[in-house]
């Protein structure tokens, strides 16, 4: 899984893109619709990936992300200290519970190929639904996709 999340002086996206063993995509992508920082996004799209990964049923997961402190806080490389990310910290924790074998490696923006994922969210004008947390989700694999509302 390989996930970023990208913040503009407009909009918030986030994005996850979940590959099988026999190569097929399963991308995910949300707009958020409350002001964050660049690590607040990030920790959603990680969440985002694996909540994705949760529902497909998958056991073994090695997630992909540029964002040092995500990966370095998960790995207990770094200790979480802002209070904002203490709650996404723990959430994250908790959902790796949900896997049987799961590795996080930091991969260079450069060298992620999914990063532009989460830059097209957040560009792109999504009517919300719900307040405060609302988030219009569209997933599906390449030759197919299909929208969804979470909260």
């Amino acid at each position: 899984m390989y996930f970023d999340g990208a913040v503009n002086s407009t909009e918030s996206g986030i994005g996850a893109v979940l590959i099988s063993p026999k190569g097929r995509h399963f991308p995910v992508a949300a707009k958020i619709d409350f002001p964050c920082t660049n690590n607040v996004a990030e920790y959603e799209a990680c969440i985002l990936g694996l909540q994705a990964a949760i529902d497909l049923k998958v056991k073994e997961l090695e997630v992909f992300g540029n964002s040092i402190l995500t990966i370095f806080q998960t790995l207990k490389q770094w200790k979480t200290k802002d209070q904002k990310l203490v709650s996404y910290h723990k959430y994250l924790e908790e959902l790796t519970e949900n896997f049987e074998d799961i590795s996080f490696t930091y991969t260079p923006r450069m060298k992620n190929q999914f990063a532009m994922l989460a830059s097209m969210t957040s560009s792109i004008y999504c009517k919300l639904v719900n307040s405060l947390h609302s988030l219009i989700v569209m997933t599906g694999g390449l030759s197919n996709s299909s929208q969804h509302t979470s909260s």
